[in-house]
């Protein structure tokens, strides 16, 4: 086998493939262009959305070509893979704007250089199609039959699929089409709900290029206890510094399952294969703290990689910068005065509402400086801050802030 479908292999990436043969041999020849797209229809990809991104660098490190198509025009419709119900229509105006987004942290993570490295956004060519000369062109090699016999549109064919969002792989299909026709683009690459749109591309080119193109799609990744990667108490863990912080977005990685350590180094780093499994069959939390480590800094950089260990290790009381911890700046006139315990913890952003916060106190979870708070009615006092008039509040064993009176 090739040896970039080797390494996609060996970390976990292969999930399906039209035909790996066809693909290996096809690259032994030399570069193959591929492409991965992505709907902006919000304001920060999420980790969910990097798989094929990773993939995607280890595809270009091997000398290959990849396009990250934006996916400008179809986000107009939205995709009804993996989706229970519609997708919220947003303007236009949103779109690109979410667009320019993604691109901008896409070229974070990839290096974009218009060479080996690219972006395209399917815009260009959806935005002003002409709806009668596209149903004749394109519309005439899909059979109906057929779509409905693919996954994502037997699930919404029992809660409700609209005829806008059964155009949707249509559409797809012909932005593989236009990828190879501008491009020379062979692969697509994509999550497994693509499966689907991928094959429906690959027929069109056949049929309409009379050209053979190739897909491959990776797992949906879960995580050990069977829940959706990349989930947390707060929602999706979004690359967005403002929406997930590198903070929470390290605690994440620092605090995946046992069981979860060995994949998500093999798949969201790139540290070499033999030392991912060395790290996780030697000291499982330091292993943890090398993950969380190298994700945040691939993300984020790592400087904020760095400041959230720091963060970490104060937090877990092994030294290092309390200034990296999330911090709430507080009155000290409160604390004076006698800071009911459950109003601190809602106003330090530990816990949304007082009941909560009742809740965490009665069940042990609630921990301010070092010492377990028993009583939800006994306020805290001044006394408990340190000399620079700090303290640290922690809820359960995974969330901290540092608390800053002033």
């Amino acid at each position: 086998m090739n040896p970039a479908l080797e390494t996609l292999k060996a970390r976990g990436f292969v999930q399906q493939c039209t035909d790996i043969e066809g693909l290996s041999a096809l690259m032994d020849q030399g570069p193959v262009t591929f492409y991965i797209g992505c709907d902006p229809t919000g304001p920060s990809l999420h980790i969910g959305h990097m798989v094929p991104f990773f993939a995607y660098r280890h595809l270009v490190e091997a000398g290959h070509i990849g396009i990250a198509l934006l996916g400008g025009g179809t986000a107009r419709i939205g995709d009804p893979s993996g989706k229970s119900e519609m997708r919220k229509m947003i303007s236009y105006d949103a779109i690109d704007a979410n667009a320019e987004l993604f691109r901008g942290q896409l070229d974070r993570f990839i290096g974009f250089d218009g060479k080996n490295r690219r972006h395209d956004n399917n815009k260009h060519w959806l935005a002003d199609l002409n709806y009668i000369e596209f149903l004749r062109d394109i519309g005439r090699h899909f059979s109906v039959n057929r779509m409905l016999t693919f996954e994502a549109y037997k699930q919404r064919m029992e809660t409700g699929l609209s005829f806008i969002e059964f155009n949707y792989q249509l559409l797809q299909s012909y932005d593989f089409l236009q990828l190879y026709k501008r491009h020379g683009c062979r692969l697509q690459i994509g999550g497994d709900d693509q499966w689907g749109n991928i094959v429906a591309g690959m027929e069109l080119i056949r049929r309409v290029e009379g050209a053979e193109a190739f897909g491959l799609t990776f797992p949906l990744v879960m995580t050990s206890d069977g829940k959706k990667m990349g989930k947390t108490e707060k929602g999706a863990l979004f690359l967005d510094p403002a929406m997930t912080s590198p903070y929470d977005f390290f605690q994440y990685w620092r605090n995946v399952s046992d069981g979860d350590v060995l994949r998500f180094l093999l798949m969201f780093t790139f540290l070499p294969i033999d030392e991912c499994r060395a790290l996780a069959s030697g000291d499982i939390n330091g292993a943890k703290e090398r993950l969380a480590w190298e994700v945040t800094a691939l993300i984020h950089g790592k400087d904020e990689a760095d400041k959230a260990l720091a963060g970490a290790k104060a937090a877990f009381g092994g030294g290092g910068d309390k200034s990296a911890m999330p911090t709430a700046e507080l009155s000290r006139a409160r604390f004076e005065a006698g800071y009911p315990v459950l109003d601190l913890f809602v106003d330090a952003g530990l816990a949304p509402t007082k009941s909560e916060a009742r809740r965490l106190v009665q069940q042990g979870g609630a921990v301010v400086g070092d010492a377990q708070w028993k009583d939800e009615k006994a306020p805290v006092g001044a006394d408990a801050l340190d000399a620079e008039g700090e303290l640290v509040l922690r809820a359960g064993k995974k969330r901290f802030v540092r608390v800053v009176a002033s």
